[in-house]
């Protein structure tokens, strides 16, 4: 009986050091959209019976998936595998097909963007974000995360659930910054989460971080610039355009 009980104090210490090293494998991430809280957004002052009408005729949520490879010090997050709730009514939107490389080591990021008909290559040192870690506790894809807030274009909330299990610093899009990997991920002006379906620890291959960089060649105060100027006669729609177009 001992002796089973010291095994099993083995196998207990090995899986927690196993976990407390994880940094290299695959993390596949659900996106989830309200299409009808922003479309809800759009006719707040406006026609509500062209909103009423809508809802309707569209899906509430719009789902896409991306995956996010890691190996130590470089990540890369791109689209995954293909949806059947996935909605499209202008065409592709920001944020609909971003791939973003970053190399932790060098502190650097390269961010491939299709922003309605243009496509930009965004190189910049990494987004530095002011995270503020809370007790709250939840299980993402079986593991413990904690919770940790900040804010991106000086007033837009974000809410972030990190494990210290994966000792890599990444999340999906630019987010990154917190003492391990990011699984989940809320923008609640943007109705739109990211969620860690499923964690593989596997060894990625070098094709896996293949980064292809066509586009417009920008920074990332650049894109600011251009998308402020391009979207200045867009209302109130301007704000969340350029939201989406820099995360």
């Amino acid at each position: 009986m001992k002796q089973l009980i010291y095994i099993c104090c083995l196998l207990g210490l090995y899986t927690t050091a196993q976990a407390q090293y994880t940094v290299k494998g695959k993390i596949e991430f659900e996106k989830k959209m309200n299409i009808h809280r922003q479309f809800q957004d759009e006719s707040e002052g406006g026609n509500n019976d062209w909103f009423e009408r809508m809802k309707t005729q569209i899906p509430k949520f719009s789902v896409s998936y991306f995956d996010m490879y890691f190996n130590g010090d470089k990540v890369i997050y791109k689209p995954g595998k293909e949806s059947e709730q996935t909605f499209k009514m202008f065409g592709e939107g920001p944020a609909t097909k971003n791939t973003v490389y970053t190399d932790l080591k060098g502190q650097k990021v390269n961010s491939l963007k299709q922003i309605y008909e243009q496509k930009y290559n965004v190189e910049d040192s990494m987004r530095v974000l002011k995270w503020v870690i809370k007790d709250e506790i939840r299980t993402i894809a079986n593991f413990k995360c904690r919770k940790a807030v900040s804010k991106i274009c000086d007033s837009v909330y974000v809410v972030a659930f990190y494990t210290d299990d994966i000792m890599v610093s990444g999340g999906p899009e630019m987010f990154s910054g917190l003492p391990g990997m990011i699984l989940e991920l809320a923008i609640p002006r943007l109705y739109t989460t990211w969620v860690a379906t499923k964690v593989e620890l596997l060894e990625p291959s070098e094709t896996d971080f293949a980064f292809d960089p066509k586009g417009k060649k920008v920074t990332q105060k650049e894109l600011i610039e251009q998308l402020q100027s391009s979207f200045k006669n867009w209302g109130k729609y301007a704000a969340r355009s350029v939201w989406w177009c820099v995360l």
